[in-house]
């Protein structure tokens, strides 16, 4: 069915991670390639949303990194979760939702509008699928804030990322372009920049990782997930890329 799309753009990573959480039907392929003519560029430190401003639609992310993000008063802010190709924003149930968090771009950024859940029980899935995994990072994030120490912390986000882009197929090797500075790693795991950097060179004289010109490398992604007692995130009884 991917193929079908390609046949009018490549949809990249976006399409072939909805497609790794469930085979995408004719009817998915159909309502993602009309809502690929929608796609449009977002900018680095611009706003997709707007946190207590009401979701006009929701967006389907195709290409880069975006996060969301609280701010505080003082000009601290807290990363809440990194979003990347093939997630979905602002998808709600309820009666004109509005948004609890910025959303903003971290690198270029590329969306369209997400095709309706209607139009293809597949694709229905998919999103169900995408906001139960995007509730289960969320409680990861809680735990780690509350219950990692620094290295565990880290970590437990370096093998989240890896397994998020790896159902994107932006994976190789257990490798992956890392946008994130250690700026922005600390915002998100409240930590200092200073420890942070500590903590990488931890990992790296422990042969846990390599972190070159923007591209990290997880030596063993296994050891690493026993080292910090990491358990992987399931939100379904069926395997992903089952037909429901």
């Amino acid at each position: 069915m991917i193929r079908a799309i390609r046949a009018f753009r490549d949809p990249g990573a976006a399409v072939r991670r909805l497609n790794t959480l469930v085979p995408l039907d004719e009817d998915a392929t159909l309502a993602l390639t009309d809502a690929l003519a929608t796609a449009r560029p977002i900018k680095p430190r611009r706003e997709l949303i707007g946190e207590g401003h009401e979701i006009v639609e929701p967006l389907l992310i195709l290409s880069g990194w975006a996060a969301r993000v609280r701010f505080l008063a003082d000009g601290r802010r807290q990363f809440l979760s990194f979003l990347l190709p093939g997630d979905v924003v602002g998808l709600g149930h309820q009666t004109r939702p509005v948004a609890t968090a910025t959303v903003i771009a971290l690198t270029p950024v590329e969306v369209c509008s997400a095709p309706p859940r209607d139009k293809s029980p597949a694709l229905a899935e998919a999103y169900a699928l995408s906001r139960a995994l995007d509730e289960a990072y969320l409680l990861a994030n809680i735990t780690r804030l509350g219950r990692l120490n620094a290295q565990e912390r880290i970590g437990d986000l370096f093998l989240e990322l890896l397994e998020r882009l790896r159902m994107a197929g932006l994976e190789s090797g257990n490798s992956f372009a890392l946008p994130l500075t250690q700026e922005m790693i600390a915002d998100a795991l409240g930590l200092t920049s200073v420890h942070v950097n500590r903590m990488i060179q931890l990992f790296r004289r422990e042969g846990d990782l390599t972190w070159k010109t923007g591209r990290l490398t997880l030596t063993d992604p296994s050891a690493l997930a026993r080292k910090i007692n990491r358990q992987p995130v399931r939100v379904s009884a069926i395997p992903f890329g089952t037909a429901r």
